[in-house]
């Protein structure tokens, strides 16, 4: 004999969903014992169910293929909610593990019963209620290949405590169906996106998804080479791959303004994976698009489809072997700096020392608006945004990516008023001994909401405003907050300091925290 709980980690494992951070509670303490039976599954802690999701949504960002949650009832899924937005947004394939009260035990109204439906329906492609034990494999099967399905996505399995504990014989657990591949583009998207390379004034390829990898960027650099376009990315994506040796690409800015000049003049605006560019909020008396007036915006392809062989497609189209090749821009890496500590230093110390095959885990928020232009020289890496907008996913990213890719340096880049929605990430980079570094850009206040509350018009900050938007009153110590995480730190206060701690930290192992007083 079995349980539902035992069958559902098989089901996990037998469709290659090998990690499993969990956050548990009473309801799944029968998958708790299943999970200690089950040695081939990684089973790592989060103190707090946004950590959980974001470093499942970091983990798949770098894997190409889920992680699963373990959440407690609806008030734990609650608590992941904000990043399971962001990894909505992202595209990231995960399968959320809820657990509920028995079946038979939800009339009676006990203080944890929600409906968990409700709650996880915004953020999830699939929601499925386990009916019982002898329904938990095919429920989980159902939910990875919808995960993993064009276009990947959150999906959600309610696992009630009887179906856990529920016995029923043995048996195999349930396999995926046939996965759905990415959609070839369309016909008529193709002839359109050819005749406006070949007639706009000024085109524009915008990109997103897996159009920002190596090898399709290069693909687009073949088609802009050949026709004048430029190639661009979405304001936040889930992952870019950058650094020397790679076809650089700018991001649409994120103040409207600075949007606007980017995009001036654009003609024609091809989306290959993308979504028309908005702007993040709604101010009085700006527009709601960067985009100049008149330009024609064509889809190659949709988040769904496959994006570089869309790029691949448009190359044929425009007569471009695969083997053409590229120019790609000598981008030197800038000298380091010297003086007070700024946003800047931090960059370019970034870029003088970044190690081969990092990963950077970017949530400067304000603080690294300029990080691009001084990182296209950098060693070769991967780039990951909170794309969601919702704040303190950037220090989960971070250890997700490290336990999915624990050869790999990663660096979270993270401002000190996000880093306080999740500080308790640095607790499981400790155990897990992840090979990160964090950079607490530690200006203390939320720099994004001070210019804000100007662009809203809404004047400038006044005694109460001011208590609501800086962070000094009492400093936060982000030394002692991380040692007592576990994690060793240091405080930097100047460029030369920050240039000696971050190199140091790029040549040794574990987790390394460093406050950046800027």
């Amino acid at each position: 004999m079995t349980n539902g709980a035992d069958l559902l980690c098989d089901t996990l494992l037998a469709n290659d969903v090998d990690v499993c951070f969990a956050n548990p509670g009473t309801s799944e303490m029968h998958f708790v014992a299943a999970l200690d039976r089950k040695q081939n599954m990684r089973c790592v802690l989060g103190l707090f169910e946004g950590v959980v999701t974001g470093c499942a949504d970091g983990y798949a960002r770098l894997a190409d293929k889920p992680a699963a949650t373990l959440l407690h009832t609806g008030p734990g899924l609650s608590n992941g909610l904000a990043n399971l937005h962001n990894a909505r947004r992202a595209g990231t394939p995960m399968v959320n593990v809820v657990g509920d009260h028995a079946s038979y035990h939800l009339p009676n109204d006990a203080a944890l019963t929600t409906d968990i439906e409700s709650l996880a329906e915004p953020m999830s492609k699939y929601v499925r209620r386990c009916a019982g034990a002898d329904d938990v494999s095919r429920a989980t099967a159902d939910a990875i290949t919808q995960a993993r399905n064009a276009p990947t996505g959150v999906t959600t399995v309610i696992l009630p405590a009887d179906a856990a504990w529920g016995e029923l014989p043995d048996d195999s657990p349930v396999s995926m169906a046939n996965l759905r591949a990415p959609s070839r583009v369309d016909d008529a998207r193709l002839i359109a996106a050819i005749k406006a390379l070949k007639t706009g004034a000024k085109p524009v390829l915008m990109l997103a998804g897996k159009a920002l990898r190596a090898e399709a960027l290069t693909r687009a650099q073949q088609i802009a080479e050949a026709t004048g376009a430029r190639i661009i990315a979405q304001q936040s994506n889930a992952r870019v791959e950058r650094g020397a040796g790679r076809v650089p690409v700018e991001r649409v800015p994120y103040v409207v303004e600075l949007a606007q000049e980017f995009l001036a003049g654009t003609t024609h605006l091809i989306l290959v994976g993308a979504k028309a560019p908005v702007t993040f909020f709604a101010y009085p008396n700006k527009p709601t698009t960067p985009m100049p007036l008149g330009c024609q915006v064509l889809t190659l392809a949709d988040a769904g489809d496959d994006a570089p062989g869309a790029l691949d497609l448009l190359a044929q189209g425009l007569n471009l072997p695969a083997t053409a090749k590229v120019t790609v821009p000598h981008a030197p890496i800038p000298d380091l700096m010297s003086g007070d500590l700024t946003t800047a230093a931090i960059a370019t110390a970034v870029a003088n020392f970044l190690p081969d095959n990092a990963i950077i885990a970017d949530e400067s928020v304000t603080s690294g608006r300029e990080f691009f232009g001084f990182t296209h020289g950098a060693a070769p890496h991967d780039h990951l945004q909170v794309t969601g907008g919702a704040i303190g996913g950037g220090l989960p990213l971070a250890c997700g990516a490290a336990i999915a890719c624990p050869d790999r340096k990663v660096v979270n880049l993270q401002a000190d008023g996000s880093a306080m929605y999740t500080n308790q990430a640095l607790w499981t980079m400790a155990r897990e001994r992840t090979d990160t570094c964090v950079v607490i850009f530690s200006n203390r206040r939320y720099a994004i909401l001070q210019g804000e509350l100007t662009n809203v018009g809404a004047g400038e900050p006044g005694r109460n405003a001011n208590k609501m938007l800086n962070l000094d009153d009492p400093a936060i110590g982000w030394v002692s907050l991380a040692n007592g995480m576990g994690v060793e730190a240091a405080q930097a206060s100047t460029a030369d300091q920050f240039n000696d701690r971050f190199k140091s930290a790029m040549a040794r192992k574990g987790p390394f925290l460093i406050e950046a007083l800027i």
